[in-house]
């Protein structure tokens, strides 16, 4: 699908005294894969979550594939866009297959249909079929995970919203899903906007780094697009992988 998938303007919001995000503009446009990065409480996860009505922002508005988001029932508009966090949150008593068929049961498909989708996405996160009949305490965490992205993919959704996927696994293990899921958003026309604590994580995932800071965005552009910025804070959060990626040859080669 061409043209801008999420489209936000203007908008603030507030939790007591707190500005979580004040004024925030952004467009994605479609097949765009776009990293929220900045410290804590700078707003990231509050800008995801006003996406998927998650969080009623107090002013500005929402778009999302051209159409208001506040105009859309929340369940409706949820069921347009895939969601995966970090605690996962699959339901224990269910098998993973079931898990990864919520949706698509809420929407009425028969069982049959259901199936069939939970088998095709399995192979497409790289899980055996069989693990369809396992509970999700069977799994590993990276397995656990892959079947989040399962889930949030099972009604053909056009955009993921991810957040801090991948932060709760080990650096192996985060750095091949982190792969793997960028090769299914380019496999899958998907548009992704995904925030992380992870600078180098951003940098080789990324499309596009938006930095957010106090609730404003501060910088947005390509990872060397932001190391020539004006910010000098901007530039020294980029410039954090290659500080410690100098550190790192510096030990080894000692």
């Amino acid at each position: 699908m061409a043209g801008t998938q999420i489209e936000v303007a203007s908008v603030s919001k507030r939790f007591g005294a707190v500005a979580a995000l004040d004024g925030v503009s952004l467009a994605v446009e479609a097949g765009e894969f776009v990293a929220l990065v900045g410290g804590s409480g700078s707003g990231k996860t509050t800008l995801l979550k006003t996406l998927n009505r998650l969080v009623t922002p107090d002013a500005g508005s929402v778009r999302i594939g051209g159409a208001e988001a506040s105009g859309l029932a929340p369940h409706e508009l949820r069921r347009r866009i895939g969601y995966v966090f970090q605690e996962i949150g699959l339901f224990p008593h269910l098998t993973v297959g079931e898990n990864i068929a919520i949706t698509p049961r809420l929407l009425g498909w028969d069982e049959a249909r259901r199936a069939a989708r939970a088998a095709e996405l399995l192979e497409l996160v790289a899980l055996p079929g069989e693990v369809a009949a396992r509970r999700p305490a069977e799994l590993s965490g990276g397995q656990r995970q892959r079947v989040g992205v399962a889930r949030a993919l099972a009604a053909e959704p056009a955009i993921m919203l991810m957040d801090e996927p991948f932060g709760a696994l080990d650096p192996l293990t985060r750095d091949a899903l982190g792969a793997d899921y960028r090769a299914l958003h380019e496999r899958l026309g998907l548009t992704t906007l995904m925030v992380t604590h992870d600078i180098a994580e951003a940098v080789l995932l990324a499309d596009r780094i938006v930095v957010l800071n106090t609730g404003r965005i501060v910088g947005d552009g390509t990872a060397a697009e932001l190391l020539a910025s004006a910010d000098p804070d901007v530039r020294d959060l980029i410039e954090a992988p290659r500080r410690q990626a100098d550190r790192l040859h510096a030990r080894l080669a000692g």
